[in-house]
């Protein structure tokens, strides 16, 4: 069983800045498990691969946010971050994190949300000028 809860959403203005965070728990860890991926979507369009960081450290950003977005874990694994800089109206999204019970690597991207079979429940941030 694989729990996440992602929280750390809000209203902020153009230029702001946000923390998300995403609780792992699991009952079992198998190799090659860890790490994550923060996803965002908004109504009418199709989830977006934001970031993603695997158990080795490789960590990969959607071309959207590079250079203001940075994903980390905390040393255990426990925990994704998503810090968000010099945030855009565009950012305005639900964002979802996710995981894997299945080992995994990131390659040259974010990999689409189907590789993902465990979700957080969403936290909602909002940009405004």
């Amino acid at each position: 069983q694989v729990e996440l809860v992602d929280i750390g959403g809000g209203s902020v203005e153009v230029g702001g800045s946000l923390i998300l965070s995403c609780t792992i728990s699991r009952d079992t860890y198998p190799p090659g498990t860890g790490g994550g991926a923060w996803f965002r979507q908004v109504p009418g369009k199709q989830r977006e691969g934001v970031a993603g960081i695997d158990e080795y450290g490789s960590i990969r950003y959607g071309d959207s946010v590079k250079g203001r977005f940075t994903i980390s874990q905390v040393k255990d694994k426990t925990t994704l971050y998503l810090q968000m800089t010099r945030l855009k109206a565009e950012d305005t999204a639900m964002y979802y994190c996710a995981a894997s019970q299945r080992r995994w690597r990131l390659l040259s991207s974010v990999p689409s949300p189907d590789a993902f079979a465990y979700w957080g429940q969403g936290t909602q941030v909002t940009v405004s000028s």
